[in-house]
């Protein structure tokens, strides 16, 4: 079972990774290979996290039951 706290690691991690991959090719010092193959891996870590945050998104919408008992959807209003 993933807890809050594996889930937020995860995602702090990623973003770690991301950074590290970012100084690596704005330094240019790798060889074109191995820029080649940072960028994918920093693609695949960004689609990585535009998935988690959005997971996170949807579990910050809620299902509230109406009066007559319908379930409607309600979005949280913060941000």
């Amino acid at each position: 079972m993933t807890t809050k706290k594996t889930v937020k690691n995860s995602l702090e991690s990623s973003l770690k990774r991301l950074e590290e991959i970012v100084e690596s090719l704005e330094r240019g010092d790798t060889s074109l290979d191995d820029a080649v193959n940072l960028y994918e891996e920093g693609v695949q870590i960004s689609k990585g996290c535009a998935e988690k945050l959005k997971a996170a998104e949807l579990k910050i919408k809620k299902l509230s039951k109406e009066i007559d008992g319908q379930f409607s959807l309600n979005e949280s209003d913060e941000a």
